[in-house]
């Protein structure tokens, strides 16, 4: 063991200090590898330094809780106390005079008044709901709107020819207005006209019903014809014979199963066989039921005609169903000045009687005709007209001309009355007695003679075997 001699010779401290340090670090590394095995004492001679982990302090947060602040004060309310004043009922006009009697009597005899009798309030009705509508088979519920179907005939191999029936039913009670077209097959204008009347009603502001034919003559439809297949005239064949010809029986068949729903019935012409007609009513101004159907109409020209025998108009009339004709334009065309015209119509006719609101302005109002004639030509060739639809003429106007083809020969054709054209032929070529201009004479009411034969020239049957054959 060595002995440190610090007085052997002088060493100087800083010397001194480092030798005594590395001392002790020999001796710390030799009792370390005496306390480990053999093997860890070999693999402790390496030098390891272990990392230094410094302990951090947990700072715990501290919370404070405040007191919440002092409310205010709250502000007083006054208390209002409602004040009720009842008054006393007022007396009904025979409580008041039985009041009055009362007083009277106390103050005559000093003793009380018997009471009077109280009267009991009526509440208001409501409007009556309307029950659905029934025709064809089918119910058509309030403030709807359906399409039915009419089978009236069979063709010739057997098939039935079904055409729609169109039903604007109200939500409130009213009458039964019923709109027919084409009982001429090649008279477009009253298609058009029933379907811009019946697709244009909402049916939740209709009170009653409309009910719309827009094809009754299907057959001379499809085949561009005014008339049926048998070339009979359907219009002179109501109210039909159930065992009667083809025409009798659509006849009956329309008549039994749609019209007679009706309350009222507007019939829908055009002009025929190549003729145009001024918009114009056709009614029987005898019956008083007619003319209130015709004054709802606004602003169109009226012209008194009782009716061909075998008509529509006519037949309703006969059962009592107020019915006019309307008359619009040409055939084989859909023209819309006449159209409009009649939608218009219509729908003034709807708002007079109270069925629909939707009443249309007119201008000034027009005549009534109680009479008719037309003007045929003396000549044939080609005809030139003059004078236009609704020109107010006298005798001795020009109305127009028919011009020889091959001689260039020229014949006048003139008014000989004083009144109105409602119709007119168009230029063509004509024969001798042909139609040419219907004219709407001005007379007084007195003066007036009927003239069933010229008034309906056209829509006079020219068929004669039909005529011949058919008795209903």
């Amino acid at each position: 063991m060595w002995v440190l001699n610090r007085t052997a010779s002088p060493v100087p401290a800083a010397t001194w200090w480092l030798l005594r340090t590395a001392l002790v670090v020999l001796l710390g590394s030799a009792s370390a590898v005496s306390c480990q095995p053999p093997g860890e004492s070999a693999r402790a001679s390496t030098l390891q330094l272990a990392p230094l982990v410094l302990a951090v302090p947990r700072i715990q947060p501290q919370l404070t809780l405040l007191p919440p602040p002092p409310l205010p004060d709250p502000i007083p309310v006054p208390v209002i106390e409602p004040v009720v004043t009842v008054l006393p009922p007022q007396p009904l006009a025979n409580e008041a005079q039985a009041l009055a009697a009362g007083e009277g009597a106390e103050s005559e005899g000093g003793g009380l008044a018997a009471e009077a009798t109280p009267v009991p309030v009526v509440e208001p009705e409501e409007p009556p709901i309307p029950a659905a509508f029934e025709m064809l088979g089918e119910r058509v519920a309030p403030g709807t709107f359906a399409r039915l179907t009419w089978t009236p005939t069979e063709t010739f191999t057997g098939n039935t020819v079904p055409s729609a029936v169109l039903v604007a039913h109200g939500t409130e009670t009213g009458p039964t207005l019923c709109l027919t077209a084409a009982v001429h097959g090649d008279e477009l204008n009253g298609i058009e006209t029933v379907r811009r009347v019946l697709h244009d009603i909402q049916p939740e502001r209709l009170s009653g019903t409309v009910v719309g034919v827009p094809i009754v003559n299907l057959q001379g439809f499809h085949r561009n014809s005014r008339y049926l297949p048998d070339r009979r005239d359907l219009n002179r064949y109501f109210p039909g014979n159930p065992s009667g010809s083809a025409a009798s029986r659509i006849a009956h068949s329309l008549f039994h199963q749609v019209i007679s729903h009706c309350d009222a019935l507007v019939d829908l012409h055009t002009g025929s066989f190549h003729r145009t007609n001024l918009p114009q009513l056709r009614a029987d101004l005898n019956d008083d039921n007619v003319v209130k159907l015709t004054a709802g109409f606004g602003s169109t020209v009226i012209l008194h005609s009782p009716g061909a025998e075998g008509t529509l108009r006519q037949a309703a009339v006969g059962v009592g169903i107020p019915a006019v004709t309307l008359e619009a334009g040409m055939p084989l065309q859909v023209q819309e000045e006449a159209v409009n015209h009649s939608v218009k119509g219509i729908f003034t006719l709807l708002d007079a009687i109270g069925m629909y609101n939707k009443r249309s302005l007119w201008g000034n109002p027009e005549p009534i005709y109680y009479q008719s004639r037309w003007v045929r030509a003396d000549h044939g060739g080609i005809l030139a007209g003059e004078v236009r639809l609704g020109r107010r003429v006298r005798p001795g106007d020009l109305l127009g001309t028919v011009i020889d083809p091959i001689s260039n020969e020229q014949n006048v054709i003139l008014s000989p009355y004083q009144g109105r054209i409602i119709g007119m032929a168009l230029d063509q070529f004509v024969m001798p007695g042909y139609a040419t201009f219907h004219i709407g004479i001005e007379a007084e009411v007195a003066e007036v003679t009927e003239s069933p034969a010229e008034e309906d020239i056209d829509h006079a049957s020219e068929d004669y075997e039909s005529l011949m054959e058919e008795g209903d």
